[in-house]
């Protein structure tokens, strides 16, 4: 037990350290460490839905959206622009601090799940993925179109000026200098994304061991006999779908935040597929595995930036880097699948075990 807290503290100094050093070579560097971390909190959320009840959500980025445009909204001069009650009311706008964005964006997106989750109890397979599908894009296209009559997102143009988040009178959007040494605000974003996932992954943990964690896995490997053994099936689909979302939309608000600017390209449907790709690459129900499976391919795109410049030189040109990098992804995925089928870091609890050789069964 000494052990394990002692790993767990210099795990915590290592974590909280890294930005402070990678800021030297480079800002950006630090911003794409803060960018994994926000797609590790999606992935956690999503595993809720996927990896534990075993429901194939593919719109999950719709949760994602919500809760970054509910932040948008509420930190920005957009209503006070277009409403002129909201400017009688608030003549300064709405500067949200982060102790109401974080419940309001998650009891909003928890809605959300719900809304989701209703219609489509009795799906599964394929069919639930089709339909969660096109909830994503039902969100998307509603966040492009709700311009006119009364212009609510800003349509495709998106929402900007975007107040920075701010956390117990500390801004976020300039440097913040303690003894001397300045901290860059995207260092900042870091310590906060990193915050929130710790907790995320202390909340699904204890998910996981549960009454609930254990009735969604009930309900994942066989939902006949989870209902015949008194499990309210019903419910607890609700449940997952409720509590992925929350996660979503706390993610959601804390992009919004971070980019400043938000619009419906940010939540396409790959946004969505690279999600699923993150926990099932991981391993579906396992924390480390989904954690994992977020950073590489979070990063992943990043670093292969890197390479798809040269071959493109080597090339003089003839292919596009973007392409290029996509294909490069694609390609690691593949070979990952192909060499892991179960995932990178899979649940050793997960699934059926292998019946035992006839020999030992006699032994």
């Amino acid at each position: 037990m000494k052990n394990k807290i002692v790993l767990f503290l210099v795990a915590a100094v290592v974590l909280m350290a890294l930005p402070l050093f990678v800021q030297q070579i480079g800002q950006g560097w630090v911003r794409i460490m803060a960018i994994a971390l926000l797609y590790v909190l999606l992935a956690l959320g999503l595993n809720i839905v996927v990896g534990y009840a075993g429901l194939l959500d593919l719109g999950f980025v719709a949760f994602y959206a919500v809760g970054a445009y509910m932040y948008a909204l509420l930190a920005s001069p957009h209503l006070n622009e277009n409403f002129e009650w909201f400017a009688a009311v608030f003549p300064n706008g709405l500067h949200t601090p982060i102790l109401l964005v974080i419940p309001l964006a998650a009891a909003l997106a928890a809605f959300a799940g719900v809304l989701l989750g209703l219609p489509v109890l009795k799906l599964r397979g394929d069919y639930l993925a089709i339909v969660t599908l096109g909830f994503g894009e039902i969100i998307r296209v509603f966040m492009n179109n709700l311009e006119h009559p009364v212009n609510i997102t800003n349509g495709p143009r998106g929402l900007d000026r975007i107040d920075p988040m701010s956390v117990f009178g500390v801004g976020f959007g300039k440097p913040w200098e303690v003894a001397g040494f300045e901290v860059a605000p995207v260092t900042m974003y870091y310590w906060l994304f990193l915050c929130l996932v710790v907790v995320s992954v202390v909340i699904c943990h204890r998910l996981e061991l549960s009454r609930i964690g254990r009735a969604w896995m009930a309900i994942r490997e066989d939902e006949i006999a989870a209902k015949a053994m008194g499990i309210n099936t019903r419910n607890m689909k609700l449940l997952a779908f409720g509590m992925g979302a929350t996660f979503g939309g706390v993610s959601g608000a804390m992009f919004a935040a971070f980019q400043g600017f938000v619009s419906p390209e940010s939540f396409s449907l790959m946004e969505s597929v690279m999600i699923v790709a993150m926990v099932v690459l991981g391993g579906m129900g396992h924390l480390p595995g989904v954690v994992l499976g977020a950073l590489l391919l979070a990063a992943l795109p990043e670093v292969l930036r890197y390479v798809a410049g040269p071959l493109q030189q080597m090339t003089d040109g003839r292919l596009d880097a973007s392409i290029l990098r996509q294909l490069l992804i694609a390609l690691a995925m593949i070979s990952i699948m192909l060499l892991r089928p179960r995932g990178l870091w899979p649940s050793p609890e997960h699934g059926k075990a292998a019946p035992a050789p006839a020999g030992k069964q006699g032994a």
